[in-house]
This record gives structure tokens, C-alpha cells and sequence, in this order.
């Protein structure tokens, strides 16, 4: 099998594949998607730090001037809130919006969410072990990222059962070559999600609460502030990266510690192998297979040439399973201790909701371990290989 990521087949099993490149095509061309692959730990890493590449070229050029056709208009209020965001951008806006929204997402609010979080993960766990079982991602692993970011972000309970369809549809427009209707779909998602936050956000600004929203809204650094499109991008950046990952990382590492028992029922008998369980499990099965960066001026990656006005595929999945940066990396560890992995990204990118998804998922597991948990039937993938994750992860108890 070759590289195919509208394959099913591929899609629930591309490690062998990932393996092939590392040794034998590690910088290769794809046609349908005009990307460079990037297939080695070592190169992924580089180029996730390497400044001459960007999330985005408008910062340094027009559409037309890198050589690329514009956006169709349709996708223009898709953008307008994506952009809005810091991912999206290059320096020094992202810069800007980092330094903002870090002094509101601080690693002290998010450790002063680990209560609630656990109550939250113990009260998810035991109403699945009340039920006899079920399905796990969307009685667990769904629900908890989901709740607490529409918590932290003051969504009221009555509004929060919109928040995970308009991810998934948002996060519909990163897949590779989507559809024109995923296209439509993401595009709707993206304006309706906007509008509610932006009125969530006028409210907050005149009543301020205690939550993200309004602490983002009263954020203010040398007389510079978050405008109202820059905090809406913000929230709608942290609900679908705070919470498609931790869903996935879920559904998957549950997969994978039934694949391997021994080392399910090694994390059973030991909890304090809880953290380096989550980044082992971050690391095996990765949630997000593949990251896209513009290249900005011409480079060169493993002796390949690689012009500017392209995009590169770095293959998260591939570095992850990397002989040269982890020891026999096949084999699930739970307590690896020398874990380089890249899931969380690296270089100005790197993941700010990384703290607060490694206390989601720690407490999630640890409140599952005492369920017993034994697969009920082998789950299916979803299609998408760029966020990649189960349909539904069926237990019983």
C-alpha cells in the first residue's frame, strides 16, 4: 500500500506505509494534494521551528503574488473567524495574540481546573459503569473536553450541545482536498459559532463573569487588548483544538491499551504511570497525523530541493513511530521515559492548550481504570486521516 489517505484501509493502519517512507522516500512529492511529505522525525521537527515556513504567506504576500489561486468567496466568513485566531497567522500578529490570550490561558488557571476536572471525568465514568457500558467517546471522551471548555469559556448548559457538532464541521475544512459541501458545511459552522460568541463576548464585556471569555475580553498589555474578532477567533481556536484532540487521544489510546493488555493492566497496578502513559499514548497513535506549513523562501530537507510557494505535509504519525528518535518504536510503553514526541507541535506553534489537555486526558484515564473496562466489538475509524479518530469505541463493563 501506498501512501492514501482517502483509503480506509490506510487511514486505520498507516504505520507500515510511514515506515516505507522513512527509509526509502522520506521527502517525496504527492500529486493530489501538490504537497511535499515529510515522513522523519528529525526533518518534521526542524521545519515545525524553521522560520522560512508559516501556517500562512499573506503576512509576506498576496494569493496571486505566491502564485496560488485566491479563496472562493463563499469561504471568505470561514476565514474571517479562523484568522482571527493566532494558527492561523505569522509574526508579529501571532506574536501579539499569543502574548494576550497567554495571560489569560495561564498555566495557574488551568491546574485550578484539575478538581473539577476529575469530578467531572469520575462523574462521566461512573455513569457508564451504571449503564453496564457503552459507547466510550460519546459517553466520556466527548462530553468531558467539551464541558469543561464550555465552562472555562462560560457557555451557558443550555447552549453547550451546539459546541461539538460546530467543531467537527469547522475542523471538516482541514482535511485534505475536503469536499465542496464539507466545504459549505464548515463555512456555516464557522459563521454560526462566531455570531453566538461574538454576542457571548458583548454580554461578558458589560457583565463581566468568571470565566475565559471575560477574562480575555478585560486582558489588556500596554494598552493593547484582544478586538472583538481576535478574542471570537480565540475561543473558537481553544474549543476546536482544546477538545477534537483530547476526544481522539481518548478513543485512541483506549484502542490501543486493548490492543496491548499487558500493558493495560501494567497502568492498572501502577497510576503513577499515569503522565507518561498520556504522552506514550499521544505518541503510538497520533490524533492529528499531519500538519501543513507554506514554505516561504526555497529550502532544502533531506537533500531535496524544495521550492517556495509550495506546502509541505509533515507526518506527525510517521515522526511519532521514528526509529532514530525512540527505542523500539512499535512497542506501546507506558512508562516510556525519553518521549520526544511531536503531537502537541513544536517551534512558535506548539500547542498553548497542551497543559490543559494533558490534565483532561490523565484524569480521564484514571477515572476509567477503576471501571474495568473490556472491549465489546473492533470499533471503526472515521474517514478522516488529517484529525484522526474512531467512529465509536463500544465497552462493557
Amino acid at each position: 500500500m501506498r501512501f492514501d489517505p482517502w483509503n480506509p484501509s490506510f487511514v486505520a493502519h498507516p504505520y507500515d506505509v510511514y515506515a516505507d517512507l522513512r527509509v526509502n522516500d522520506p521527502v517525496s512529492f504527492f500529486e493530489p494534494t501538490g504537497q511535499w511529505l515529510v515522513a522523519r522525525h528529525a526533518d518534521v521537527n526542524a521545519l515545525l521551528r524553521d522560520r522560512r515556513l508559516g501556517r500562512s504567506y499573506l503576512h509576506t504576500a498576496t494569493h496571486e503574488a505566491f502564485g496560488r489561486e485566491p479563496e472562493p468567496e463563499f469561504q471568505e466568513p470561514f476565514w474571517r473567524v479562523i484568522r482571527a485566531g493566532m494558527l492561523d497567522v505569522e509574526p508579529p500578529v501571532h506574536t501579539r495574540l499569543r502574548r494576550l490570550v497567554s495571560k489569560a490561558f495561564t498555566p495557574r488557571m488551568v491546574e485550578s481546573l484539575r478538581p473539577r476536572i476529575r469530578k467531572i471525568a469520575a462523574e462521566l465514568a461512573e455513569g457508564l459503569v451504571e449503564r453496564g457500558g457503552g459507547d466510550l467517546i460519546s459517553e466520556v471522551a466527548e462530553p468531558l473536553p467539551v464541558t469543561v471548555i464550555a465552562e472555562m469559556l462560560g457557555v451557558p448548559e443550555r447552549d453547550r450541545h451546539l459546541l461539538r457538532p460546530w467543531s467537527a464541521d469547522i475542523c471538516g475544512m482541514y482535511e485534505l482536498n475536503p469536499s465542496l459541501e464539507v466545504q459549505h458545511t464548515a463555512v456555516r459552522a464557522a459563521q454560526e459559532f462566531g455570531d453566538y460568541l461574538r454576542d457571548l463576548a458583548r454580554t461578558r464585556r458589560d457583565e463581566p463573569g468568571d470565566d475565559l471569555i471575560s477574562a480575555l475580553a478585560q486582558v489588556v498589555d500596554g494598552g493593547d487588548r484582544l478586538s472583538e474578532d481576535e478574542l471570537v477567533g480565540t475561543c473558537v481556536l481553544l474549543l476546536n483544538a482544546g477538545h477534537e484532540a483530547t476526544v481522539n487521544v481518548t478513543g485512541n489510546g483506549w484502542w490501543s491499551l486493548f490492543r496491548n493488555p499487558d500493558e493495560l493492566e501494567r497502568l492498572r497496578a501502577d497510576r503513577s504511570l499515569l503522565p507518561t502513559a498520556v504522552e506514550e499514548l499521544l505518541r503510538w497513535d497520533t490524533p492529528l497525523q499531519m500538519f501543513e506549513r507554506w514554505v516561504l523562501e526555497d529550502i532544502e530537507v533531506g537533500g531535496v530541493r524544495i521550492p517556495r510557494g509550495v506546502e509541505v505535509a509533515l507526518l506527525f504519525g510517521s515522526a511519532n513511530r521514528d526509529p532514530e528518535a525512540f527505542a523500539d518504536p512499535d512497542r506501546l510503553d507506558v512508562g516510556r521515559a525519553d518521549n520526544p514526541h511531536i503531537s502537541f507541535g513544536a517551534g512558535i506553534h506548539f500547542c498553548l492548550g497542551a497543559p490543559l489537555a494533558r490534565v483532561e486526558l490523565i484524569e480521564s484515564f484514571g477515572a476509567l481504570l477503576d471501571a474495568n473496562l473490556t472491549l465489546a466489538e473492533e470499533p471503526a475509524w472515521k474517514p478522516g486521516f488529517v484529525i484522526r479518530g474512531l467512529e465509536s469505541l463500544r465497552v462493557t463493563v
